[in-house]
């Protein structure tokens, strides 16, 4: 077959037409990849916060423009002691049997139970701020009508390149930080170990001499908690001694032997009180001051030792001096001196234990005749069982022994069941 003249002419025509069109496409396929390289060369040399902006405004919570951690647990003690104790709900000291002997009383409670807030935010490469609430429920009211007590509540400014914190707000104090672990809500308070909670503002240097050796330096200004004279003046003697109390801490952490670092802290702290004695401005200056020592050593992987030393007067606020302090008496401070010493055992598998003893002394010749307290002390031992990863059963047994200047020297066994849900 014959393909005529104007079937050639019109096959060109259309192989032309697909030409051009091939022509277009590619010029616009150009353009597209030329305006894409634009694109990524202005996303370049966009500052690289912005992204980070947006996600920190997609991190704001509901309630708080920080970042806020709830963490605590649920509490239940139930306890009987051989002889009537100091407070009940937990032991501080045997009360004395110079009227009742072995009067045996039982308890139980859910005030330890805890509740705290952990707040972080904003922070940057070199300041970081932090805080925390965290309360109890061991404030003075009815048993089945408890009232928060404040344990914690700072906020912390932290300048990691510079290993430098500032801490202010209500938190443990400087001096002794350790605890023993134990079922009774007081952790041998009174019974040798000193150190509680108190207004502050806090001032943490940390120091690398070598890779594995640190060391850490604490001062601070603290309130200085004191009593209510009686009348005819009556004032708040640590308020009315016009200073505030110096706490300090220098501790070395390094290798010694175990598997972890051993940390060994010395630190004290110095305050006065001022007793008004008449309307005319008569009064007395009485001191309230510390050395202590403190030990951290674990021994291997299931067992660490804690331990601590005190000597000082007027720790009545310390939680030392057996809750005495000043002999309203005389107006002298007492004297007092102690320590403790415990072992964490475990986990193996579920299971968790701890042993330790407490002993707090007092100069006999300090404190009032009769009444007085010379020497408390605790050996105490407690497993608990992990239920699952929330849930823990405990059992404590503490033998305390409280003597006095005179007769009443009392002896008190106690046995402690605790159940804790952890959140």
């Amino acid at each position: 077959m014959r393909i005529g003249k104007w079937t050639w002419i019109c096959l060109a025509a259309l192989m032309m037409g697909q030409v051009c069109l091939a022509a277009d496409e590619s010029s616009s396929l150009d353009d597209r990849l030329a305006q894409l390289e634009k694109e990524i060369a202005e996303l370049k040399k966009a500052p690289a916060s912005a992204p980070a902006a947006a996600a920190d405004s997609k991190k704001k919570g509901l309630f708080s423009s920080v970042d806020v951690q709830l963490y605590g647990y649920l509490k239940a003690d139930v306890s009987r002691d051989s002889s009537r104790a100091t407070t009940g709900n937990y032991v501080l000291y045997v009360d004395s049997e110079a009227t009742r002997r072995n009067d045996a009383e039982s308890n139980m409670t859910a005030n330890e139970s805890r509740l705290g807030l952990n707040f972080t935010g904003p922070s940057s490469d070199s300041l970081k701020t932090s805080g925390k609430l965290e309360f109890d429920f061991f404030g003075s009211a009815p048993e089945n009508k408890a009232t928060l007590l404040i344990r914690h509540a700072y906020m912390n400014l932290e300048w990691p390149e510079a290993q430098l914190s500032l801490l202010a707000g209500q938190t443990w104090d400087v001096i002794s930080p350790l605890n023993p672990s134990t079922l009774n809500y007081s952790v041998l308070w009174v019974g040798g170990n000193i150190g509680y909670r108190r207004p502050q503002v806090r001032l943490t240097k940390d120091l690398s001499v070598t890779d594995k050796v640190k060391v850490k330096l604490e001062g601070a200004l603290s309130r200085t908690i004191g009593r209510t004279t009686p009348a005819p003046v009556s004032s708040e003697t640590g308020e009315d001694a016009g200073f505030p109390t110096l706490q300090g801490r220098v501790s070395a952490t390094f290798p010694f032997f175990g598997p972890k670092p051993t940390t060994i802290g010395i630190s004290g702290h110095s305050g006065r009180e001022e007793y008004d004695i008449d309307v005319s401005g008569t009064n007395e200056t009485l001191k309230s001051q510390s050395i202590n020592l403190d030990v951290t050593q674990p021994i291997c992987k299931w067992m660490t030792l804690k331990a601590e030393l005190f000597s000082g007067k007027d720790l009545d606020s310390y939680l030392g001096g057996i809750n005495q302090g000043v002999n309203t008496t005389t107006l002298k401070s007492i004297d007092s001196e102690g320590g403790w010493v415990a072992a964490s055992l475990g986990p193996w598998g579920k299971w968790s234990s701890s042993i330790g003893y407490g002993a707090d002394n007092v100069d006999r010749d300090d404190v009032a005749a009769g009444t007085g307290r010379t020497r408390n002390c605790c050996l105490f031992g407690n497993v608990r069982y992990d239920v699952n990863a929330h849930a823990q059963i405990g059992l404590e047994l503490s033998r305390w022994e409280t003597n006095y200047r005179g007769a009443g020297d009392a002896k008190d066994t106690r046995v402690q069941a605790s159940f804790i849900y952890k959140f």
